[in-house]
């Protein structure tokens, strides 16, 4: 589905849901109390600025009695094939984020990548597919990147663990670039990278990859993420856990200036591999 198509589906489903809640006689901030989110928050739904996650949807189905509208609106709207699907909901949550916090402990983040990282990522797992399938993955990866150039783009804190600097994906000249774009970005004030060094040891995200995400009138989330599965979590017990696990790699993290040059460094070292071979 079409951008444009996609937002104007999102547009109904706004609209039928302001048209329901004032039949069944709700102000918003009354169905925002019965689906445990703000008033605010249902505004934003009804207008398409925000799309609610899958159980919002669901408790707004029990609450007006629309017996599974919502849920299967929400459900054909979200499905992004070139998403996995634990995934689409997130990459919807991204264009709304006002702050974005990831960890990542063995690739650069999605929103970092170049196109031939991409495409070496997704090659090595995907080794029998088409050429056409790899450029639709690609291309949506780094269409996720615009969120970044947005004039309301979300603050964006990223802790890489060297590893991301140190694995040569797609061979030394890509990830010359890579690490060369990554840098780029930072003098450019888009996003604060700190880079979690081997010399650190253990540390509070030893099982995975990490993302918090923060709304202007939504509850804040964490996302977590293994290779083959993504769990995103909204219970504020959950998410305060793993802000703390975060405060805490960023606190044994190198400083964004003493990250920089070692990712410009370690960018020059795979130049200089590069241009030997």
């Amino acid at each position: 589905m079409a951008n444009g198509s996609r937002q104007a589906a999102w547009e109904f489903f706004g609209t039928e849901l302001k048209r329901r809640r004032e039949e069944a006689g709700f102000t918003q901030v009354e169905l925002g109390a019965r689906v445990f989110v703000s008033g605010g928050y249902i505004g934003q739904f009804e207008q398409a600025i925000r799309k609610p996650q899958l159980d919002v949807a669901q408790r707004i189905d029990e609450t007006l009695q629309t017996d599974g509208f919502f849920e299967r609106t929400w459900r054909k709207l979200i499905d992004d094939k070139r998403y996995a699907d634990y995934f689409a909901e997130v990459v919807e949550l991204e264009r709304t984020a006002t702050r974005i916090c990831e960890f990542a402990p063995t690739l650069v983040p999605g929103l970092l990548q170049t196109a031939a990282y991409a495409r070496a990522v997704t090659l090595a797992a995907n080794p029998f597919v088409t050429e056409e399938y790899i450029e639709e993955k690609v291309t949506a990866r780094l269409e996720r990147a615009r969120v970044l150039g947005d004039a309301t783009r979300p603050v964006y804190w990223v802790v890489l663990h060297e590893n991301a600097l140190r694995i040569p994906v797609g061979g030394a000249a890509a990830m010359s670039g890579q690490l060369s774009h990554i840098a780029g970005t930072v003098r450019q004030h888009k996003v604060v990278v700190q880079v979690l060094p081997y010399a650190a040891g253990a540390h509070a995200s030893m099982t995975g990859d990490l993302r918090l995400m923060e709304f202007e009138d939504a509850p804040p989330t964490s996302y977590t993420e293994t290779s083959f599965s993504g769990t995103l979590m909204d219970d504020p017990a959950v998410v305060k856990r793993a802000q703390h696990a975060y405060d805490l790699l960023r606190a044994v993290a190198l400083s964004p200036e003493a990250s920089l040059a070692l990712i410009e460094s370690a960018a020059e070292d795979f130049r200089r591999c590069a241009s030997t071979t």
